[in-house]
């Protein structure tokens, strides 16, 4: 089966996943309310296969719910094999491998999505008086949740009114009636940045949201591109061919052709209602929701027994740290390599819940700058900080590149005996910070600032290309000869694999 048509459609993605033996298809009655979730968050944390919902209480028939959609494996050497199908890569797909492709699609020319008249989201339509979206099978996530969540696995379609910059963007919607949902809609973020031009002209903003989308689009929509740029076209460039899409009914937005479900409708100028609490993606269940703007439902398009990805959001790792945090990596690096900093790689490490990010050092290139770890420290923050992606992480990591970054245990190893707590650490209190980080005050939430910081561990003798101590591993503490021998004759020791 084509790994290029996995990511082009969502179906084919879910066949893939059953041909691998990574998927189970869950045949017994299920309760949308809480059971299934408790499924999913059960899947996460055994990193198990996704288990795909065939019968749900309440819902339409034929209606099925995927959850863990890019869940992590047991496997060690696939253990990120569901993510890289969202890229059209093979099974045994390393971090820095992902981080390669995402980058790669960024500085590729751009393939415009096809136009075409219809597609299977057209299967079956409701507009007006027909939407009831209570028919669909809407989870409860979490026990304290403030409603049932429709869209946790989609992405937002905008357009400015002059028509430049379509905007896709990965965001959470609550079920508000059988034809309307609340959700954020963040000032600093593209829907709020292009809802607030609409505002300006006083009226309300058209507005669409994909799910079941094909899993490039997905992957390509919580790419934290500048102000200004279309998500669209980085899918073609990411896989090499156009996406297929195709016109709403009510309003002039173009959606995937093949999507499972599409809403549509616009974003109320005036109207908000009560969103949440949100079990949330940094692992904490708040007690309090808040007003957001209302989302009006005029149409909803569907293919044939519909399936509904979700990502039950908590402790990592999960969607937001798998999809969302590798694509802030892809980008991080780009924007640090792009500015001259000597970073071969950077991660975000889903165990710290997109709360950071790490960045690998080149010590040949940081010693050529003849700097200093302060004024190094204030270049990496004015560089990686100034950029979007930087704004949605609030802590830097700066290690030497004889750490894997994308191996949480050398990075602990790394900041526990690197990392000097009075000399290693930079509070950076003035510089802007995004809002749902969950350590902030109501004062830091009020200035908009106050949680930024980096450590720093880079040895001092480092920034003059001497090291205080090597490593004691198998990796460096033996000639290569007896490395490979080893590894080489390790069946042979009698263990099982190497």
């Amino acid at each position: 089966m084509s790994l290029i048509k996995s990511a082009l459609d969502f179906r084919t993605f879910v066949d893939t996943l059953r041909q691998r033996e990574d998927l189970v298809d869950v045949k017994t009655a299920v309760d949308p309310i809480l059971e299934v979730a408790a499924i999913v968050r059960r899947v996460y944390e055994k990193r198990l296969p996704a288990p795909l919902f065939h019968v749900l209480k309440g819902a339409m028939p034929g209606a099925r719910i995927l959850g863990a959609p890019a869940g992590m494996l047991s496997s060690k050497r696939k253990a990120y094999s569901r993510l890289a199908l969202h890229f059209g890569m093979p099974e045994t797909t390393s971090p820095q491998e992902l981080v390669e492709k995402i980058r790669s699609a960024v500085k590729a020319k751009p393939i415009e999505p096809i136009v075409v008249d219809t597609g299977p989201v057209k299967e079956n339509i409701w507009v007006g008086e027909a939407v009831d979206l209570t028919k669909f099978p809407v989870p409860l996530l979490h026990q304290a949740d403030g409603g049932r969540y429709f869209g946790t696995y989609g992405f937002h379609v905008v357009q400015s009114p002059d028509g430049s910059w379509d905007s896709w963007g990965i965001g959470r919607m609550m079920l508000n009636g059988r034809n309307s949902l609340t959700g954020p809609a963040i000032s600093t973020q593209h829907i709020g940045i292009v809802r607030e031009m609409w505002t300006l002209q006083g009226k309300p903003t058209p507005w669409a949201m994909v799910l079941g989308a094909p899993p490039a689009a997905l992957a390509v929509a919580g790419m934290p591109l500048p102000k200004g740029v279309s998500e669209s076209g980085y899918i073609g460039a990411l896989l090499g061919q156009g996406l297929e899409v195709v016109k709403a009914e009510t309003n002039n937005l173009m959606v995937p052709a093949n999507a499972e479900i599409v809403l549509e409708g616009e974003i109320s100028l005036t109207e908000r209602a009560i969103e949440g609490p949100m079990g949330e993606y940094h692992g904490y269940q708040h007690h309090q929701g808040s007003m957001q703007p209302i989302f009006h439902v005029h149409a909803v398009t569907f293919r044939n027994s519909p399936i509904l990805p979700i990502c039950v959001a908590g402790l990592p790792p999960e969607e937001n740290h798998t999809i969302w945090g590798t694509m802030i990596s892809a980008q991080l690096l780009e924007v640090c390599q792009q500015a001259g900093l000597p970073v071969d790689m950077v991660w975000c490490s889903y165990e710290a819940a997109t709360c950071w990010a790490v960045l690998s050092v080149e010590i040949g290139a940081l010693v050529k700058m003849n700097t200093t770890a302060d004024e190094f420290v204030s270049k990496v923050s004015e560089v990686v900080f100034g950029s979007h992606a930087g704004y949605l992480i609030p802590k830097l990591i700066l290690v030497s590149n004889d750490i894997d970054v994308t191996n949480i245990d050398e990075v602990v190893w790394g900041l526990a005996t690197r990392y000097h707590p009075y000399f290693d650490h930079y509070s950076l209190p003035d510089v802007r910070e995004f809002p749902m980080v969950p350590y902030l005050n109501a004062d830091d939430k009020q200035r908009g600032a106050g949680g930024k910081a980096i450590i720093n561990c880079l040895f001092p003798e480092q920034f003059k290309g001497e090291m205080r101590a090597t490593t004691a591993s198998f990796k460096h503490s033996y000639p290569d000869t007896v490395v490979n021998q080893v590894l080489d004759r390790w069946k042979d020791y009698g263990f099982a694999d190497n």
